[in-house]
């Protein structure tokens, strides 16, 4: 107890709100200047958008997922016109963003969207997490981006500037730990009506988000471009164990069952194309239309007891379609 009684824990959020507000005057001038021009930011998409922005942007550069929101979008605008695509469709259009699964969840969702809630997107916390594919960053992000709502939005970006700029260690990535959720909504602008809009905690979510993807990198920040190193503790110490990770080492790629299960989805793809070409230019296959037969697809892969366990996996995710002759196609 310190000052008269008052609990050193209170005096330490005190010493963040302090901090934070500085920082947040700082980092709303940098957005103003610095904030890339996505399609789904600054009122210029409707909340089913941004849903789909986030959930595209799980563990995919924002850089490779511009096009395919693009092309995604000007097909299926809203979620009654995802519900009704096809399957094949569906997995063709998501092409490699990467775990498709993600493309399967998302028109689940939709569906959920446009029979339960009439098209539009929910508004509360309790009944985005509730819909399929949407987890505590989704939803909360939704909240934010779409909807304005005070709430911290928690990612990998948000917690390593957060944890240098305030606490002057490196966050060491894995789940978010609950000191790291008290933190982030500890230094959250408060909202207030007369508040210049550019201290909002919307405004504040989407720069610290932009700050770590840009400048605040996790092994090379570039901390002289940086609007926060006048109170980056992180910094102030020396980048104390600069790009220190957590223990489990990254999974490799190469030779993995995802580099195998990619390797056949974009095999199907590519017949799921060439069939809706044939069917356009008056061609008939033989066999069934965008198949690929087993002959080709033990072509694909050297290790056939992966192969097969691989097959067997996207079947089981509903990503293929495993057909009586041996054959593959898209559902």
């Amino acid at each position: 107890m310190h000052n008269g009684g008052v609990p050193e824990e209170i005096e330490r959020e005190e010493r963040l709100r302090v901090s934070a507000a500085a920082a947040c005057r700082h980092l709303a001038a940098w957005w103003e200047l610095n904030a890339r021009d996505l399609p789904w930011r600054f009122g210029r998409t409707t909340p089913w958008g941004v849903l789909v922005s986030e959930v595209m942007s799980q563990q995919t550069q924002m850089s490779r997922v511009v096009p395919y929101w693009e092309s995604w979008m000007a097909v299926w605008p809203d979620a009654a016109a995802l519900a009704v695509a096809s399957t094949a469709e569906v997995i063709t259009a998501w092409g490699r963003l990467g775990y498709p699964r993600r493309a399967l969840r998302l028109q689940e969702c939709a569906r959920v969207v446009a029979e339960e809630y009439a098209n539009e997107l929910p508004h509360t916390y309790e009944e985005l997490v509730a819909l399929p594919g949407v987890g505590d960053y989704t939803a909360s992000a939704v909240l934010s981006f779409a909807f304005g709502e005070r709430v911290a939005v928690i990612d990998t970006n948000i917690r390593r500037v957060l944890s240098r700029v305030f606490l002057g260690m490196e966050s060491r990535g894995g789940a978010a730990s609950r000191a790291e959720r008290e933190l982030a909504w500890c230094v959250l602008p408060e909202e207030m009506p007369e508040r210049d809009a550019s201290g909002s905690s919307v405004i504040w979510n989407q720069a610290v988000m932009e700050l770590g993807a840009t400048v605040c990198t996790a092994k090379a920040p570039q901390c002289g471009d940086c609007p926060l190193r006048g109170e980056c503790a992180f910094l102030a110490a020396g980048l104390p164990g600069l790009g220190e990770r957590r223990t489990r080492p990254r999974q490799r790629f190469q030779g993995t069952d995802r580099q195998v299960r990619g390797i056949i989805l974009n095999a199907l793809r590519q017949a799921a194309a060439q069939a809706s070409r044939g069917v356009a230019d008056g061609r008939l296959e033989t066999g069934a239309p965008g198949a690929v037969p087993r002959s080709q697809i033990e072509q694909l892969w050297p290790d056939h007891v992966q192969l097969d366990a691989c097959i067997a996996s996207l079947d089981e995710d509903g990503l293929l379609d495993m057909l009586p002759d041996g054959s593959l196609r898209l559902p």
